[in-house]
């Protein structure tokens, strides 16, 4: 079970969520942009901490996430804090820019987070490298890791709030209170295929373009538009091949896991057992936290953001 002690005054998931997205504003060190080119001709974008005295951590956002993210500020503060540097990198076309190709990113898309991570091992050869993934990020960096990469890159990784399941992530999402979550996300992702794919790109796009103002759940977005962008059959063989769970015991490398049993966007039944972890992974659970919150402290005022010692603690242990 997680040390994390939430804040009395921050009742239910959705308070955990959300209080950290209105009112969380750490001051964010000085960052420098890279464009990264890609192999297949596209790019990603990077953003740059100050150099440190040794360790590299790379962080990876969620769903339609940047730097404007919550906990990206005050993650890539408590790194730099910490004394190593912090690369914040962007998924296709979610730094502002579109990306070239037609496709985009994905939940289970790990092949730019290793690209990535090689030209962070060719540029500095004789440091220790580090990842942290948020939500969909953590999936895809879960995934990477239990495919058999990152063993001789990575000294350790850390994901949080984890769509163990994406079918049951797009079930929970459409539930409740948390269709409040799918309705903005959807929006977002509606708005940027619809100003990507405008009149001088339409011809481009391998989906019908005409759907997707009526794309109103995860399931019908991700059957009508992620899955024939990246070439699955449909939802079903994108949620049954991009989870990350099934990856879980081939993870080689020292991953810390921390999730809240009342994430509003998983049930609990999706989170793994001990059985489907390898030796490696610590899966720290946690009653209450939220989607990427775990706040605590004894007052709105003094609200702490746990998360960013918790993270910076564990790469600790294993980077020095």
């Amino acid at each position: 079970m997680s040390a994390f002690r939430p804040a009395w005054w921050l009742p239910g998931p959705h308070a955990q969520t959300l209080w950290p997205v209105l009112f969380h504003r750490p001051v964010r060190p000085a960052l420098a942009p890279e464009t990264l080119e890609l192999p297949d001709g596209d790019f990603v974008d990077l953003l740059w901490t100050a150099p440190g005295s040794g360790p590299v951590v790379a962080i990876l956002h969620g769903l339609e996430g940047g730097i404007h993210s919550h906990y990206a500020p005050g993650m890539l503060a408590a790194i730099h804090a910490a004394g190593w540097q912090a690369v914040f990198m962007y998924f296709r076309g979610c730094s502002g820019r579109h990306n070239r190709l037609a496709r985009s990113y994905h939940s289970g898309d790990t092949g730019d987070i290793g690209f990535l991570l090689d030209t962070l091992r060719a540029r500095f050869p004789g440091a220790r490298l580090a990842a942290v993934g948020f939500s969909l990020g953590g999936n895809a960096l879960l995934k990477y890791l239990g495919e058999g990469a990152g063993r001789t890159i990575l000294s350790s990784a850390v994901a949080v709030s984890v769509p163990f399941l994406l079918a049951a992530g797009a079930d929970r999402l459409n539930r409740g209170f948390s269709r409040v979550y799918q309705r903005h996300l959807l929006r977002r992702l509606r708005r940027k295929i619809r100003d990507k794919f405008g009149a001088n790109r339409k011809a481009d796009a391998p989906i019908a373009l005409d759907l997707v103002p009526s794309l109103d759940s995860f399931w019908r977005f991700d059957d009508a538009v992620t899955a024939p962008l990246h070439g699955f059959s449909g939802v079903d063989d994108y949620y049954r091949r991009s989870s990350c769970r099934p990856y879980l015991r081939g993870i080689e490398i020292p991953t810390l896991i921390i999730h809240a049993l009342d994430d509003p966007f998983l049930s609990p039944e999706a989170v793994p057992g001990p059985a489907e972890l390898a030796k490696n992974v610590t899966l720290e659970l946690s009653p209450r936290g939220g989607h990427v919150g775990f706040i605590a402290g004894g007052a709105p005022c003094s609200a702490k953001y746990w998360l960013e010692s918790r993270v910076t603690d564990y790469l600790r242990n294993h980077l020095q």
